[in-house]
């Protein structure tokens, strides 16, 4: 037992010896944690953390360290999409796909999806609905099997029966059926458990829900609410009992309401919010994803003929126009907010438009930026490992070639990226 010992703490201390540091020098640093944009710093990484971070541009303590030189760029923290959806992209085609992909299409798909979705800066991503495969998608990220963000994700997605993210919505009688609570539909506070606990047993990170009914699903309403307040209420009990919050998809105000009283911690698009459940959201502390290019998207695709089934027509384009708006007023109101774009109504790796819409509607360019990095850190439980480029944090790490505290839109073209330590793009 002691040679063993030895021999694993050998090999221990030999692997220490040849750890390689990473030095990275920054023209500039965006402290996401305090507001403020930083000039001539080194970032000091090692393995899949930053070590420290220095005044100045240090040069590296050995000849087995390496050295990145990102002087002319402005550097922070690897970015947080709040609301992805990682195994489609809206096309013409995607409520045929439904009956002619299996998973197996699905998961090749969510691969170049994911490789997008990092190489746009985004280096954690929460995942608000897909069939399973997200996970699976997940757990290859995380054994290094392929390249994607770091996951979290609610698997599949609880509806009602006929509500949005019933996954038999709009076929034949007899394909139907009647989906439970294994399917992610629920109908009672018994389904509810039921549903939260079969999520857990999948392998999922948190709890979503479609509170209200949505644009893209094949039924009638965009906004009725679509739980009744003891399933919701079931649904948050029981994620808190398996360490889960809880995520709403809400268009319509009395879903929304219902939604955040039962302790929902995230509200998604939040269309027809009104002034009540903005003061609820500040009381409930609940976080309003804004989705603004995802509202963008669906009204342009709902002008094109054949895009869209026509029962979803008329939805996106009631609700679409509208989300900027809610977010603008919101955001005066005090509501909180953190960074989601609905990726996957359009094209992963765009998410960075985001940004823009926020600014665009009055929010500060750096507020945008907490909004994704520290905020959903904190959401996640997180706030000591993501969102900021300080010691012990993990160093995810992006670059882009402006300020974008002067110029937002910089972050659509995000030049330099660096995961857990590991460098995946450069220029």
């Amino acid at each position: 037992m002691q040679k063993l010992f030895l021999a694993v703490l050998a090999i221990f201390i030999f692997s220490n010896m040849m750890a390689q540091d990473i030095y990275i020098h920054a023209g500039k640093l965006i402290d996401t944690k305090n507001g403020k944009v930083l000039t001539g710093k080194t970032i000091i990484v090692s393995r899949e953390r930053i070590k420290s971070v220095e005044d100045g541009f240090v040069d590296p303590a050995s000849e087995k360290d390496s050295l990145i030189d990102l002087k002319e760029k402005i550097v922070l923290p690897g970015l947080t999409d709040m609301h992805v959806h990682m195994e489609s992209e809206s096309n013409p085609a995607e409520y045929l796909n439904r009956f002619t992909n299996n998973q197996v299409d699905n998961a090749f798909n969510s691969v170049g999806f994911a490789r997008k979705t990092l190489m746009a800066g985004f280096t954690t991503v929460r995942d608000l609905g897909g069939s399973g495969v997200n996970i699976a998608l997940r757990d290859a990220i995380n054994k290094g099997k392929i390249e994607g963000p770091r996951i979290y994700t609610a698997g599949k997605s609880l509806a009602t029966t006929g509500g949005h993210a019933d996954p038999t919505n709009g076929m034949n009688d007899e394909m139907m059926g009647n989906p439970g609570p294994k399917e992610g539909v629920v109908n009672s506070p018994e389904d509810a458990r039921k549903a939260v606990r079969q999520r857990y047993k999948n392998g999922a990170d948190l709890i979503k829900i479609t509170a209200t009914g949505g644009v893209l699903s094949v039924a009638k309403s965009s906004s009725n609410p679509q739980f009744f307040k003891e399933e919701i209420e079931e649904i948050v009990k029981t994620a808190k009992d398996y360490g889960f919050h809880v995520a709403a998809h809400a268009h319509g105000d009395k879903g929304m309401q219902r939604a955040v009283r039962a302790g929902v911690k995230t509200i998604e698009h939040g269309t027809l919010m009104s002034e009540e459940t903005m003061e609820l959201m500040k009381e409930f502390d609940a976080y309003m994803v804004p989705t603004i290019t995802a509202g963008k998207e669906v009204t342009e695709n709902s002008e094109i003929e054949g895009y869209y089934p026509e029962l979803v027509v008329p939805k996106a384009k009631e609700i679409g126009p509208k989300i900027q708006n809610t977010f603008a007023k919101a955001y005066k109101k005090g509501v909180p907010i953190v960074f989601g774009t609905d990726a996957g109504v359009f094209k992963h790796g765009e998410n960075a438009r985001e940004f823009g819409y926020m600014v665009e509607a009055g929010m500060p360019a750096m507020e945008a930026i907490q909004s994704a990095t520290v905020t959903p850190a904190k959401i996640l439980k997180m706030e000591s490992e993501l969102g900021q480029i300080d010691p012990g944090f993990l160093a995810d790490i992006i670059a882009v070639d402006e300020d974008p505290t002067q110029n937002i839109e910089t972050l659509k073209n995000v030049r330099f990226v660096m995961k857990e330590g590991k460098v995946y793009k450069t220029e």
